[in-house]
């Protein structure tokens, strides 16, 4: 069940001008930055005269050259594309977040890396989300205990509602609810937050089906939400516990929770836990064994879907159930919707948590879905064309979608298979092995000398000078051409090609690039802080003009990308 705590509550600082905002003056230049602030948010239905104030703002602030105010304007740029552009309003976080280090203040860089970081999970980069939190809540500890404490809960709240880590979420939330405990939790300053962090512990209990002290947290919620008049609190506090009741098969008693909880949830617009209060009516009706409500209910799960586009593992459970529904209608079209539906949100959750190993419990796995689904497809060859080459596309999609993930499982044993090669002094081309240790390269016979038509003398100079060119690691240098080592050499670029190309087996390109990546390898095997580099700086160390010509090379040297032999050697060094 959704938390609706308020993400952005380092907006506090933004609002307490809002009784001085006046109609706009013509000379901007002599408002205060409170006055700014005030005017941007009384238009804040016209995001164009809030991007004037913004720039009037951040002009101000550069003009007087104070950082925490330039932090503050970018601040105001990040809001306005919250919504929009996502990346756009990292990249303003950033500048809140370089312009506000050290100066001491209470909200940032402490707030803009909490933006950031929701701003990731909307993208599903939980992983950097975490990292930016923990950004924050380092900050926070120096500046702003009470704000620390909220960071915290930010944490806890990832971990529960995104990742499903509830164990180590309510290890926060009860180091929260200890922190506000020692404070006067009915103040307007603490009652919110405090009972905040009461409904993530409420809503752990209930994940892991600890049915009483999930009562327990919910009735004291309920009393301190009423006691200091926070209306939604309260009903979000009953619906959590009809969901709990429901968990625990009392699905009269929680009907009756849900049913005075959801109207108010669709009255405040709280549209994670309006869906939640559907979900959970469905269950308590399945329960009851009243299969058509209980279908509607999901159905309107699925509609605000649809609509929104977010849903979590915990709401998904309707769709097996409509499944089997209209199964047993003999509803065709309406078994084909609703296997579509699960197969896709499946196919978007297994895709959005595959690095945090975040799999969907299934009611019904994929092989009793392509089942069913070749039955349809036989059953409504004569139905509706429509229907038809719906099916058929929804077919073609799963077959290719377990085709590439076959693909990619094979790529991935090759890749591996050629990294193990690597550490133990090998790499592959192809099917065909190849030595990286130069010192096993194949001499080419003296008779060779002649066939060449150039003189033994000439050869075994040029060949003394190419060994102290690599041993002096000339190669590293990124102009260097066969007209350049020629010159170096005092001779001509004729003799210097024809001796590489035969003693060296390979072009005076090859050879070069070959060199730098054999080097490559053993100084990232090596040297731990080269593998923090980018590619593009790897590539400039290594004597390459740019990351596409190093990443070329290395492939065709070694069988993998660069990226992936970084990515290993971090695993195994």
């Amino acid at each position: 069940m959704k938390n609706f705590s308020y993400n952005i509550k380092v907006l506090l600082f933004l609002l307490p001008i809002i009784c001085l905002a006046q109609s706009p003056k013509k000379d901007y230049t002599t408002l205060s930055y409170d006055e700014l602030r005030a005017l941007y948010w009384k238009n804040k239905k016209n995001q164009a005269n809030q991007l004037e104030y913004a720039y009037i703002y951040l002009t101000k602030a550069n003009r007087e050259n104070i950082p925490i105010q330039k932090a503050k304007a970018n601040y105001l740029f990040a809001i306005l594309y919250y919504k929009t552009d996502i990346n756009k309003a990292i990249m303003y976080l950033d500048s809140v977040i370089k312009y506000s280090q050290n100066t001491g203040d209470k909200f940032f860089p402490a707030g803009a890396y909490c933006e950031k970081a929701d701003l990731l999970k909307r993208q599903f980069k939980f992983k950097e989300a975490l990292v930016n939190y923990n950004l924050a809540e380092k900050m926070a500890f120096k500046t702003n205990i009470d704000y620390y404490y909220v960071v915290r809960e930010y944490i806890g709240t990832t971990k529960s509602e995104d990742l499903g880590d509830y164990n180590e979420a309510l290890d926060i939330y009860t180091e929260c609810y200890k922190y506000y405990k020692s404070k006067d939790v009915r103040s307007s300053k603490y009652a919110r937050d405090y009972q905040s962090i009461i409904f993530g512990i409420a809503d752990c209990y209930k994940s892991l089906r600890n049915i009483d002290s999930t009562t327990y947290y919910n009735k004291l919620g309920y009393r301190e939400s009423h006691i200091t008049k926070n209306e939604e609190y309260k009903y979000l506090f009953v619906l959590n516990e009809g969901a709990n009741q429901v968990e625990g098969k009392n699905y009269k008693v929680g009907l009756d929770s849900i049913n005075i909880a959801l109207p108010k949830m669709i009255e405040y617009n709280n549209i994670g836990n309006v869906l939640a209060g559907y979900f959970y009516l469905g269950k308590a009706y399945e329960g009851l064994g009243k299969k058509a409500i209980a279908a509607d209910n999901f159905i309107k799960v699925d509609s605000i879907y649809k609509v929104t586009k977010e849903i979590s593992t915990e709401f998904i459970d309707g769709y097996p159930y409509l499944i089997s529904y209209y199964k047993n209608l003999g509803d065709k079209e309406n078994q084909l919707k609703y296997i579509t539906a699960y197969m896709t949100i499946d196919n978007t959750l297994q895709k959005n948590y595959r690095e945090l190993n975040k799999l969907v419990h299934k009611e019904y796995d994929t092989p009793r879905l392509m089942s069913d689904k070749e039955s349809l497809i036989t059953s409504l060859n004569n139905d509706k064309i429509k229907t038809y080459w719906r099916f058929g596309v929804l077919f073609l999609i799963t077959i290719g979608a377990g085709g590439f993930g076959i693909y990619q499982y094979k790529l991935k044993k090759r890749y591996r298979s050629r990294f193990e090669k690597i550490m133990k002094g090998t790499a592959i081309i192809g099917d065909n092995e190849i030595e990286i240790n130069k010192g096993k390269e194949i001499k080419i016979a003296g008779t060779k000398i002649e066939d060449i038509g150039i003189a033994e003398e000439l050869v075994n100079q040029i060949l003394e000078k190419l060994d102290d060119f690599e041993n002096k690691k000339g190669y590293l240098e990124s102009n260097i051409t066969v007209q350049i080592l020629s010159t170096t050499f005092e001779t001509n670029t004729k003799y210097v090609s024809k001796i590489v190309n035969v003693y060296k087996g390979k072009t005076f390109t090859q050879y070069i690039n070959d060199l730098r990546i054999e080097y490559a390898v053993t100084q990232l095997q090596e040297n731990k802080m080269l593998r923090k580099y980018t590619i593009q700086a790897l590539a400039l160390e290594f004597g390459f003009n740019n990351a596409e010509s190093f990443s070329a090379a290395f492939y065709k040297k070694t069988g993998i990308k660069p990226t992936y032999f970084i990515k290993e050697l971090d695993t195994v060094v």
